[in-house]
Formats: structure tokens, sequence, C-alpha cells
């Protein structure tokens, strides 16, 4: 059983972006199998994979009626530095910054664009798996592509994680030095920040665009709220970040878009407690 949690937590949490919700939800559906009838069910694998996903758009679409979701809200952030050692179905989380994206599409496109993008399932898997057509689910993918820049995600090599350490570490340093004229131009001209404070913590900017604009909200953050605490490197959702902690407790989360020239495309900043519970208790682990 705790193999199948693992196995379908992936899908639960692409299509969710919430840890916590995705794990409610195989939970939900792993109880009402184990305890019912399963007469009839050849391959269980796929009818387990099969309800998480058609159970996971209904409640994305149930959260998003009730609360009304912010632009601002980020996706609960993961972290990935041994996917592949300690849960292998980790490498099927998604990057972080096509989660963000992804809030564009509507649940069930968004289920079709995992399922064909992540899974390379066929179309004809895609209409078996959320009862609709062939025909529907091209359709569906189409659409989702429409709204969506899929980014070819990097292959983490040694050399690629060894320049992105070297690149936040900078990062780091020139920030601690106040040095704002420096940071503009590690930033990309188009760069963007986007801070989710889950409506419980006081944020500086929820969003912000342009290199001086978020240079400027970067150090003033560091300095005001940042510059006492321990910081450490890692991969959140296969994308490089740094946390923020005193004690062992996470309480900001950064994670970085870095583009080929190594300018800092987009930044994505969760100071929600609540989406870093999990963190926390990751990086304790």
């Amino acid at each position: 059983m705790t193999q199948y949690h693992q196995l379908l937590f992936p899908y639960a949490y692409n299509i969710l972006g919430s840890a916590e919700d995705a794990k409610d939800t195989v939970q939900e559906v792993l109880s009402k199998y184990y305890t019912s009838s399963r007469e009839g069910i050849q391959d269980e694998k796929n009818y387990l994979i099969r309800s998480v996903i058609n159970l996971a758009i209904n409640n994305k679409n149930r959260n998003k009626r009730i609360s009304r979701q912010p632009a601002e809200w980020l996706p609960e952030p993961i972290a990935t530095d041994d996917a592949a050692d300690k849960n292998v179905y980790l490498k099927d989380i998604l990057s972080y910054s096509l989660m963000v994206l992804m809030e564009r599409l509507p649940a069930i496109e968004r289920a079709v664009f995992i399922l064909k993008e992540s899974f390379d399932y066929s179309h004809q898997d895609i209409a078996a798996v959320l009862s609709i057509t062939e025909e529907y689910s091209r359709k569906l993918l189409s659409r989702a592509k429409t709204r969506l820049f899929k980014p070819d995600a990097a292959v983490r090599t040694k050399t690629l994680e060894a320049e992105t350490k070297s690149l936040l570490m900078d990062y780091m340093e020139t920030i601690r030095k106040g040095d704002v004229a420096r940071l503009e131009k590690m930033l990309s001209a188009e760069v963007t920040l986007t801070v989710d404070g889950g409506g419980k913590v006081n944020v500086v900017r929820k969003e912000c665009q342009g290199a001086a604009d978020v240079a400027g909200v970067l150090a003033l953050v560091f300095d005001r709220y940042l510059k006492h605490t321990d910081v450490s490197f890692h991969w959140i959702n296969h994308q490089p970040a740094l946390l923020y902690s005193m004690k062992g407790k996470v309480f900001s989360c950064l994670v970085f878009d870095i583009g080929a020239d190594k300018t800092i495309q987009s930044l994505s900043s969760v100071v929600d407690p609540d989406k870093l519970s999990l963190l926390t208790q990751q990086i304790q682990a």
C-alpha cells in the first residue's frame, strides 16, 4: 500500500498543486478501494491511477470555486534533491515554473497535458482514464498547449548542478552586500517575482516585474527579514531554490527559473507557513 501511495502521489499533486490535498486524495481513493468489493477489476494499478486523477480533477474544481484562488497563488514546493534515491516517483513531479503556468488551465486540460507530456500516455489511454473520446483528448491537449509554453527541462548533470549552485551563491553574496546594481544585472529585463503569503503573512509586494523593481524588492526583503536566517540550497520541483530557515523551520522558499543565458527569468517566493511545513519535514529527515 505504501508503494501505491508513492506511485499515485505525483498524479494527484501535479493536478492539485498541493501536497496535503494530494495525500488526502490518494488516501481517499485507497481507503474506498480496500474497503469495497473489487470484483471485475483486472488491472489494479491503472484502476487506482484513473480513480486518483478523476478525484483530483473534481477536488481542483471544487477548491477553485470555494477559495476564489488569488492570482499570486503558488504551488506547494516539494524538495526533489534525492528524487532518484529516496523516492523514485518524485521524478514525475513537474518543474515548479511549469506548475505555476499550469494554473492557467482548467483542471481537465491540465490532466490531459500531464498525462500526455509527462507520463507519455496515448490519447487512447487518456480517453479511457478520463472517460472522454480520443478526439476530445486531442482538442484539450491543443488548447492546453496554446495557453502554455512547455520549457525543455535541462538534464541535471553534475556540471549543471555545480554551475547553478555557484550562480545562487553569487546571488546570495550580492544581496548580502546590498549591491542592487549588480543584482539587477543578474536578472533578465522582464524578470517577474510572485509572492504567496496565503493571506497569513504580510508581504512587501505580491507581484512585480522588471529588473529594477524586482531587485529593489529582493534587496529590501532580505535586509528587513532574511539577513539573520540560515540559508540552504535545494532542488525544489527539479528547480534550484534557496530555503531560509531558523532553528530548522523553513519560513521562506525562493524558487529560481534560470535561462540559458544564466540570467534569472522569474522567481517564485512561498512564505505561506502551511505550504512550507512539508519542506521543513523533508530537510529535517
